[in-house]
């Protein structure tokens, strides 16, 4: 299945509105969340195609809350890209065995990420 709609979850006003303006360019539909517990509640309720995840935001991180959405029967299924400023490989590591499908370090590259997005089964 296609992804059409992408849940961006950021408490970075300026890395949400980065998303948005790249993602709604390139024809995609875009929802935001400004925390982790948002993120959750937000992916629960509208069934994104794709959550982007930002791992450093007060309250439950991303890591916490990539692992809560994909080992939750409601949202297992919706597929989890990391994008975060932390770049060691300990990280990337982490974040994959939290559940993510792939791991992006910021400032996002716009081609990288829509071809990431395409990438995906």
């Amino acid at each position: 299945m296609p992804v059409k709609n992408i849940l961006v979850v950021d408490d970075s006003a300026t890395e949400r509105f980065f998303a948005v303006d790249v993602l709604t360019k390139a024809g995609y539909q875009v929802t935001t969340a400004e925390s982790g517990e948002e993120g959750i509640a937000k992916a629960k309720a509208g069934k994104p195609d794709l959550i982007l995840m930002d791992v450093v935001m007060p309250g439950l991180n991303g890591y916490q809350a990539t692992r809560t959405l994909t080992r939750s029967e409601e949202t297992k299924d919706i597929p989890v890209i990391v994008c975060t400023s932390k770049g060691q490989e300990t990280d990337r590591i982490w974040g994959l065995r939290q559940g993510a499908v792939d791991y992006l370090v910021k400032p996002l590259n716009p081609e990288e990420l829509l071809k990431r997005i395409a990438a995906l089964p």
